[in-house]
């Protein structure tokens, strides 16, 4: 063979390899990824997972084994990232990521955070990685899941828990995060220790008073503020219902006419109806 043939036959050969790479298949995956993203509180919470089917086949005891580690779901590990540091069932997690495992149990389950987030599935699995472990009880479902489902229940402005389901089979765990010290600062910031022309910054302030029931004469008086500078039909709605938890109810009944006269005007009938049935109850 001469110099000649022997570069074709090597060109040829890496056109066919090229070709065969670029050729692929593509079909649908046995184990879907799937994302999932919530903000609770003032944090953003994102699970990253694998979602795998039943198909006929028995999950937990079986197909998942009792009391090994499981990657919580199919292919990489599941991971779990907070943007800033929360509470998991009373205990303190920093912001980051973290891959989430889980041991099942008939009766029990242990959840794990690990910090080693590069591992395929558990292959490669070390407890000295754990940040966390902790241990919850399995429920049952109203139905049957055949496609693992991880997603947030039971919302609170400061909380939520993570749910995963399938088969009949869930778990879940409880997220906190810090709110309240995050908003105090805030206020402090730029309604407290100064005179803001942004007579929404009083609005907000005065809703978190009334809403959380801290110094209702404080809140009082920065909604007076708001309406006074630039009064909305929501800022007097707020403004209704704190005199109304003050026990000035001819205020309130005032205030809240006043607000469905210009919701009307506004063509809002949600705040129509609200300053209704705020008359309703005071009368």
């Amino acid at each position: 063979m001469n110099f000649k043939s022997y570069l074709l036959l090597i060109s040829l050969l890496i056109a066919s390899a090229s070709f065969s790479i670029a050729q692929q298949i593509e079909m649908p995956q046995a184990s879907p990824a799937s994302s999932i993203a919530q903000k609770i509180g003032l944090t953003d919470v994102k699970i990253e997972y694998s979602r795998p089917s039943a198909k006929g086949r028995k999950i937990f005891g079986e197909l998942v084994p009792y009391g090994d580690v499981w990657r919580t779901g199919a292919n990489a590990a599941t991971i779990i990232t907070f943007s800033t540091e929360v509470m998991i069932e009373g205990n303190k997690v920093p912001a980051g990521s973290y891959a989430l495992y889980s041991i099942p149990g008939k009766n029990e389950w242990t959840i794990i955070l690990s910090e080693n987030t590069k591992l395929w599935g558990a292959v490669g699995y070390n407890q000295e990685d754990d940040l966390l472990r902790f241990k919850v009880k399995p429920g049952k479902t109203g139905q049957k899941y055949e496609t693992m489902e991880i997603n947030f229940v039971d919302m609170t402005d400061t909380g939520a828990f993570v749910a995963i389901k399938w088969e009949q089979v869930r778990v879940k765990f409880r997220i906190e995060t810090e709110v309240d010290q995050i908003v105090m600062g805030q206020i402090k910031a730029l309604v407290i220790d100064q005179e803001p022309s942004n007579p929404g910054l009083y609005y907000q302030a005065a809703n978190y008073y009334f809403t959380t029931n801290k110094d209702l004469p404080t809140a009082l008086d920065w909604i007076n503020k708001s309406v006074d500078s630039d009064p909305k039909y929501w800022t007097m709605h707020l403004k209704a219902k704190i005199e109304l938890a003050l026990g000035k109810k001819k205020e309130a009944i005032e205030s809240a006419n006043k607000s469905m006269e210009m919701a009307r005007e506004a063509k809002n009938p949600d705040y129509v109806g609200l300053n209704e049935r705020l008359i309703k109850s005071i009368k």
